[in-house]
């Protein structure tokens, strides 16, 4: 026993040794960690977190940018209540996120497997569908303008062609939304880039074992491809929603929430009441029902992804 305890004391000093180094190496890294990430916070704060927290207060008051603020209670969220403008917005938002995020998220998916062949001039086709995303967007708005013009757009002159007689497009009440669906597949480039990324992670041997238990093209790409690819289609999916639902600039311009408020979208309002009517507590009211919009549909996002997103494929 007396041979026995020492050892017992050797190792409980050994053990409390280790855990004091490992403590110690933990703290230093917890201290890296805070300095390094501490750029990003403090700039969080000040750029982030305080325009939230002004954004709360002013919610609840009257201001019009060139008066001193006034305490209003809840009479911002009593006036979007009660605001048609305000239904009109969110589903005419709705409507166009769920468009262009449908629209977007497929076609890109189908252009990366194309890019993603193995093809004479890859990189010169890659390069051709990037090339939009860098493209500012007051000159992407400009350019679909001119290129939705009923009369002399791109695509009616294309559809006369085969004597199909296009829409109105921009000018049209039904056709207004649809017209900007079609122009959100312009950036899509950036989507490309994730899909790429993840089908080139899919491993080749995947696709072999498929093709010896005899799976065709749909097989695999229905069997493999999806599955293998479902976190990135996912991710892509919140993102371009979470976009989708904040559209402003290229509304502004290309149809400024015309015709008959028929593409008035909530980021537009938020803007007409903040900068035009200078009612900058109904605007922040406003910004937090849009917040309140992106944060259900992202939860409702994550909710549905358990049925069909596998991180373990």
């Amino acid at each position: 026993m007396a041979q026995v305890a020492p050892a017992l004391e050797t190792g409980t000093q050994g053990t409390q040794g280790t855990r004091r180094r490992t403590s110690k190496l933990a703290r230093r890294e917890a201290r890296a960690f805070y300095g390094f990430a501490s750029p990003w916070i403090i700039g969080f704060i000040l750029f982030g977190g305080g325009p939230v927290v002004a954004a709360l207060l002013l919610s609840f008051a009257h201001w019009s940018l060139l008066s001193t603020p006034s305490w209003a209670g809840f009479a911002n969220y009593h006036k979007m209540f009660a605001d048609p403008l305000f239904y009109k917005s969110i589903v005419n938002t709705i409507y166009f996120g769920a468009g262009s995020v449908c629209l977007g998220v497929v076609t890109s998916f189908l252009l990366a497997i194309l890019l993603n062949q193995k093809v004479r001039g890859l990189g010169f086709f890659r390069t051709v569908f990037y090339l939009p995303s860098v493209v500012a967007g007051v000159a992407t708005a400009i350019l679909w303008v001119n290129i939705l013009q009923p009369d002399s757009g791109l695509i009616n002159s294309f559809l006369r062609f085969f004597g199909i007689k296009g829409p109105g497009w921009l000018v049209d009440e039904h056709w207004a939304i649809p017209g900007l669906i079609l122009m959100s597949v312009w950036g899509a480039g950036n989507t490309i880039v994730i899909y790429l990324a993840g089908l080139q992670s899919i491993s080749p041997t995947l696709y072999e074992a498929a093709r010896i238990d005899g799976a065709g093209w749909w097989s695999r790409f229905w069997h493999v491809t999806v599955p293998m690819m479902s976190p990135v289609i996912f991710f892509n999916v919140v993102t371009s929603l979470i976009a989708s639902l904040q559209a402003y600039t290229l509304v502004l311009v290309m149809t400024e929430g015309g015709p008959n408020n028929a593409t008035l979208m909530l980021g537009l309002y938020i803007y007409r009441q903040a900068f035009e009517y200078f009612d900058m507590g109904y605007a922040a009211a406003l910004s937090w029902a849009m917040f309140a919009l992106i944060g259900v549909a992202t939860a409702l996002q994550f909710v549905l992804a358990r049925r069909w997103v596998h991180y373990d494929a």
